[in-house]
């Protein structure tokens, strides 16, 4: 924090210092924030030990059990699982320069590519700000002074132009720096606690914490750049009004001053339009599958039935019905007397999805429900009959 003296000591000065000093506190929030958690020292070192183990412990019940199989289709999610864990969780190197400068750099360099700019078009677009904000404090406060030498003082808090203008220097100011900083602090915040999120990555039960904090992380870091390339519109509509207000001798021009005031509430309005469209685009990501429930069954996918029947049932309700309850969980084939109804009908568009004619009886695929009974101890299970065991091919 001793570093960032200088910048906090200064962050009064314009929206272009009040950045600098969020950006170097940030940063130096999250070096401290990581180092107390997983660092040498940390909090949280062992608890970090402790879950990598049960992490482990449950992966290999689940191979006795019978439930997986030592496959490269299951080892390589895990594995990847435990390196990308033990990296960022256990690396401030690896954390900063992945979560943090890809956070925070990524969205300004696309900025900056967009506008035309050389260098952070987050720091161009403070600088702009700045300036008008300047000139129409001149503007205001040379026009109030001319009225007032000119003539009686001009009643305190009255509806005049030089108010109108400084209502929207307000609204400018808090529609840049009231979304900018607030979206830097957010983002640093989020990766300051960034490491225990990605620890609870490892289980499928807290996953939906860490897409979560993902999709957070992901809105906090383009936020700034919707408010950049928004902005910068905004900006060039404002130019002229300004130019025409200081060329004006004398007091400010009402339609000037409504003019200044229509783009600024027009900056608001852009700004949570913004926020609400990135708000929408991030709750619709899936996070790379993190999060989301088992997949259902696409065994009925694809069934096509004959003319006049009632379409398939999902295998949820056909795992519901008495008699197709224990052909699912036996995994043996279907009554013939529940050809005629409802889940007849879904057998034939299952046979037929599966490629596999249907004559009365018909053995359902193995789908996750059946698949539960297949550990180690369905392997020793007596031979069924020849008859229960027939399938029409």
């Amino acid at each position: 924090m001793m570093a960032c003296q200088a910048l906090t000591a200064g962050a009064a000065n314009g929206i272009a210092s009040a950045l600098r000093a969020v950006d170097c506190v940030a940063s130096e929030t999250t070096t401290a924030a990581f180092a107390r958690l997983f660092g040498a020292h940390g909090l949280l070192g062992p608890a970090l030990t402790i879950l990598l183990t049960l992490y482990i412990a449950f992966f290999a019940l689940s191979l006795l059990a019978g439930r997986t199989s030592l496959r490269l289709a299951a080892l390589v999610p895990r594995m990847t699982t435990i390196g990308l864990v033990l990296t960022f969780a256990t690396s401030w190197i690896a954390y900063q320069s992945v979560v943090w400068r890809l956070a925070t750099g990524a969205p300004d360099e696309l900025a900056s590519a967009m506008s035309g700019t050389a260098g952070s078009a987050t720091a161009i677009f403070a600088d702009r700000i700045d300036l008008i904000l300047a000139v129409i404090a001149d503007t205001a406060t040379n026009a109030a002074q001319g009225v007032q030498g000119a003539g009686p003082a001009v009643p305190a808090g009255s509806f005049t132009p030089a108010n109108i203008v400084w209502l929207s220097a307000m609204l400018l100011l808090l529609g840049t720096v009231g979304i900018l900083i607030t979206a830097r602090i957010g983002l640093a915040v989020l990766v300051a606690v960034g490491p225990v999120f990605v620890v609870l990555g490892l289980f499928p039960g807290t996953r939906g914490l860490t897409a979560g904090w993902l999709r957070g992380i992901v809105l906090t870091a383009v936020m700034p750049l919707f408010v950049v390339v928004g902005g910068n519109m905004i900006v060039e509509m404002i130019v002229p009004v300004l130019s025409e207000m200081r060329m004006s001798e004398g007091p400010i021009d009402g339609r000037a001053a409504l003019g200044l005031f229509l783009m600024a509430a027009v900056h608001i309005a852009l700004m949570a339009m913004v926020g609400r469209i990135a708000t929408t685009m991030v709750s619709a990501w899936s996070v790379f599958g993190l999060g989301q429930g088992a997949e259902p069954s696409r065994d009925l996918a694809g069934a096509e039935v004959a003319p006049g029947l009632p379409p398939p049932a999902p295998v949820a309700q056909l795992a519901r019905h008495p008699g197709l309850a224990w052909a699912a969980a036996l995994d043996r084939p279907v009554p013939a007397d529940l050809a005629p109804g409802t889940a007849g009908a879904a057998a034939r568009g299952l046979a037929r999805a599966a490629g596999q004619p249907f004559a009365g009886e018909f053995a359902l695929p193995r789908t996750p429900l059946n698949r539960r009974a297949q550990g180690i101890g369905s392997r020793f299970a007596a031979s069924r009959p020849q008859s229960a065991r027939r399938i029409v091919r």
